[in-house]
């Protein structure tokens, strides 16, 4: 064959295969361009070739997939993102930042404590009329974040929970009278103060136990949920029962009252939070990020106010007795769920975990609620002085076991 030359129409686009008019030919060595322009022209001589039949192409490996993909764009803009990603980042940045606002509570509830007893006014201004709203609002929270998936998966667990159980409506009521009898015999304080103490011991689960769980032990975070919204759920009826065998014979309970309160204030939220995450799960999932800001100048408020308000009893001559007392109640609760639990599931494979689960169970209680009772339901204000002391130690021994136990396991 002559030594002829012809001409291949190189284009941009990415193909493996290069077209030869008018001719049939087969390239048997791998033939590799450098970059190209746009269209280009590439004369190939004719007699390096060889005929093969009735082929209509010729197959040439002229570049990679990378090398063509060059050619599209620039490759100074190769790592400009776009505008719309930039604000797609803002907001997720912004959102991230208002989910995880949770975790300065621990900060924020010291930093409340400090500024009530530095400066009163700056929480007088949260009288008790707005207990029940904010403590309402941390359900209605809890009702929106809650998922039947979760619960699902803690029911599995039947003995874990009935355990909690017992631990917030025997253990914890049978210290709240030891301790109460202990204020009014040993020590002497008024019969309102150690009433207060009982009524403490009464209510039900605490939602920063939940948190707490959350902190130290992710995957016991549903089991936590569990128990305490058990104990919320049924605590319409056995608060004002305990009350009334506790403290009835020493002040007069409203046991109809109580039942009335706790449905406004714990069941009538939560069940709102459900309905509205189960019929417009795209509303709730707007609203999300936003609670937790929220929820946390709720705290905040809740923690601080009702020092600020007692400070005057807080600071008396009993309000150092009575805050030695509730520590010690709180810690011997806390004791008694960590060791009862200890001993009952020893054989678990996560047996610290759920053991440092129950402790927080057992050891923190809604003391907002027992505060928001005491001031509708009792005339002396006495009563409240536990409760809004009680809302202060249980919350800082809370997470201050957060820390220790989560630095142990680190």
């Amino acid at each position: 064959m002559s030594s002829t030359t012809g001409q291949f129409l190189i284009q941009r686009p990415r193909f493996n295969h290069v077209f030869l008019q008018n001719n049939s030919f087969h390239i048997p060595k791998r033939v590799q361009f450098s970059v190209l322009p746009q269209s280009s022209y590439i004369p190939v001589p004719l007699s390096s070739v060889s005929q093969f039949r009735g082929s209509k192409f010729l197959e040439c490996k002229c570049a990679s997939e990378k090398v063509s993909e060059s050619f599209e764009r620039d490759p100074g803009q190769e790592f400009e993102p776009e505008p719309n990603q930039i604000v797609k980042q803002k907001k997720a940045s912004i959102v991230d930042i208002l989910k995880q606002s949770n975790s300065i509570l621990p900060h924020v509830v010291l930093a409340s404590t400090i500024m009530a007893l530095v400066y009163p006014p700056s929480f007088t201004w949260f009288t008790s009329r707005y207990y029940a709203p904010a403590l309402g609002f941390l359900m209605f929270a809890v009702g929106v974040n809650s998922s039947e998936k979760d619960f699902i998966e803690a029911f599995k667990r039947p003995d874990a929970i009935f355990t909690g159980y017992v631990g917030q409506f025997v253990v914890k009521p049978l210290l709240g009278y030891i301790f109460g009898i202990i204020a009014v015999t040993v020590f002497g304080l008024p019969t309102p103060l150690g009433a207060g103490i009982m009524l403490v011991s009464c209510v039900s689960g605490a939602q920063l136990s939940n948190y707490a769980t959350f902190l130290t032990d992710p995957p016991l975070a549903p089991l936590s949920i569990v128990m305490t919204s058990l104990s919320t759920a049924t605590a319409v009826f056995v608060t004002p029962m305990l009350s009334l065998l506790l403290i009835g014979k020493r002040l007069p309970v409203d046991v109809v009252g109580m039942v009335s309160s706790i449905l406004q204030i714990v069941i009538a939220p939560i069940t709102a939070g459900l309905l509205l995450n189960r019929l417009f799960p795209r509303l709730c999932e707007a609203m999300r990020p936003f609670l937790p800001p929220l929820s946390v100048l709720d705290t905040a408020c809740c923690v601080g106010a009702p020092l600020a308000i007692n400070i005057n009893s807080v600071l008396s001559p009993f309000g150092l007795t009575v805050s030695l007392l509730i520590v010690a109640f709180h810690l011997s609760a806390f004791i008694a769920g960590y060791f009862l639990s200890g001993s009952l599931f020893h054989k678990a494979p996560d047996v610290k975990a759920l053991q440092r689960t129950l402790s927080f169970e057992t050891g923190m209680q809604s003391s907002l609620l027992a505060l928001a009772l005491a001031n509708r339901f009792f005339q002396d204000p006495l009563v409240s002085v536990p409760p809004a002391i009680s809302t202060v130690i249980m919350s800082l021994m809370g997470f201050a076991l957060v820390m220790i136990w989560a630095k142990k396991k680190e």
